[in-house]
């Protein structure tokens, strides 16, 4: 018999091992009843940014399985969606996904440190940072971090910050260690 509108946790259940497949994982689940029609948005984030293609994907087999559930009835709009530059980056794998995007940073020490988001392992997040004319990594670990943002950005950033963010830490060159 049908119940009306899933719950969040429903939700979960039925889409977790399809958007696992897909090389995703549910971030989250919002269920607005107050909207008309309701509205079903699935938050899914993985370490390859969502793309329209995916999404569009995504949103047809999540529809094709909460459809075919039996206690689900009545009408809803389903979303499926990226979390957006807005979340706030509170684990390790945010970190990683964020990487080559700026970020703002306030640490547990009150201060607040604006860069690029590097390689993160470990429980550390490297940042490229400015220094002086140049730039260099800063590592930084996850613990002393209380609030992280990624900025948007309308121009394209220096080569050099870039090449600093996608450098990992076991390289040792000069050029990862922020020399020229």
């Amino acid at each position: 018999m049908a119940t009306g509108l899933p719950s969040q946790t429903q939700v979960i259940e039925l889409l977790d091992a399809e958007f696992a497949r897909a090389g995703y994982e549910i971030e989250d689940v919002v269920i607005d009843e107050r909207s008309q029609p309701p509205r079903i948005t699935v938050i899914a984030d993985g370490d390859t940014a969502l793309d329209l293609d995916t999404v569009a994907e995504l949103s047809r087999s999540a529809s094709n399985l909460l459809d075919a559930e039996r206690d689900i009835a009545g009408t809803y709009v389903l979303e499926v969606s990226s979390p957006g530059v807005d979340r706030p980056l509170t684990s390790e794998k945010h970190f990683r996904r964020a990487r080559g995007r700026k970020v703002d940073l306030t640490l547990t020490d009150g201060t607040d440190v604006n860069g690029r988001v590097g390689e993160t392992r470990d429980g550390v997040v490297n940042v490229v940072v400015r220094d002086g004319r140049d730039w260099k990594v800063r590592p930084i670990p996850l613990e002393d971090i209380i609030k992280a943002v990624v900025q948007v950005e309308f121009s394209q950033p220096p080569q050099r910050e870039l090449d600093l963010a996608q450098a990992d830490r076991g390289d040792r060159s000069a050029e990862a260690e922020g020399r020229t």
